[in-house]
């Protein structure tokens, strides 16, 4: 019995050929836009290259904190962790600061509207209620396509948004988002990773005399 002869499959006709090709154009394209992506450059200074505004609107570039240790939050002014984050973000702010590390703050009021006062005034109250020395910045969005854009590269970074006040990045001297905490995490879960940035910083000034 002679073997059947090979038949031509379905898929090899003019339309399935069509198809081919367009899969083909498909994939390449998407390769190269991946291969574009990842060609980028990062941006020069990572989160110290941003520009923001002080509490009372005007510009300051990020890059005056660069070559230190920074934790960023986002606070809020009525909020039942107010207290607490404020007075332990403080008591941090003067243990390591202000040379080789500093806490900066956003206030915001998109996470129980917990942020309604004007930007100069919640810098007022943080200073004569809990004694904050360090940075206020002026009260930004974070979610939505209104972003602060340096908030918007933290988030990026680390790939965690914040759910709520009091969300904390630790960005090193290089301006590289480490790590991030949630608002109900302690201080204390934080100090052993900014005194561990800060001796690594410190050891390469050392190496670099």
């Amino acid at each position: 019995m002679e073997p059947l002869a090979a038949q031509p499959l379905r898929c090899s006709g003019p339309r399935a050929k069509v198809l081919a090709v367009l899969l083909c154009l498909a994939l390449c394209a998407g390769t190269l836009l991946l291969l574009q992506l990842r060609a980028r450059p990062a941006r020069p200074g990572g989160f110290y290259g941003f520009e923001v505004k002080d509490a009372a609107g005007r510009p300051v570039s990020l890059e005056k904190f660069k070559g230190k240790v920074t934790l960023v939050a986002n606070v809020a002014s009525d909020c039942r962790l107010t207290a607490s984050n404020y007075l332990a973000l403080q008591a941090l702010h003067r243990e390591f600061g202000p040379f080789h590390f500093s806490v900066l703050a956003f206030p915001c009021n998109q996470f129980g509207e917990a942020e309604p006062r004007p930007s100069r005034e919640v810098v007022s109250f943080a200073r004569s209620t809990y004694g904050v020395t360090f940075p206020i910045f002026h009260k930004i969005k974070i979610l939505g396509p209104e972003a602060e854009p340096a908030f918007r590269f933290l988030v990026d970074s680390s790939n965690k948004e914040p759910r709520w006040n009091f969300w904390k990045y630790l960005v090193s001297p290089e301006g590289r988002v480490v790590r991030s905490w949630r608002p109900e995490e302690s201080v204390d879960a934080i100090r052993p990773e900014v005194a561990d940035l800060i001796r690594q910083m410190i050891i390469r000034k050392r190496e670099d005399l």
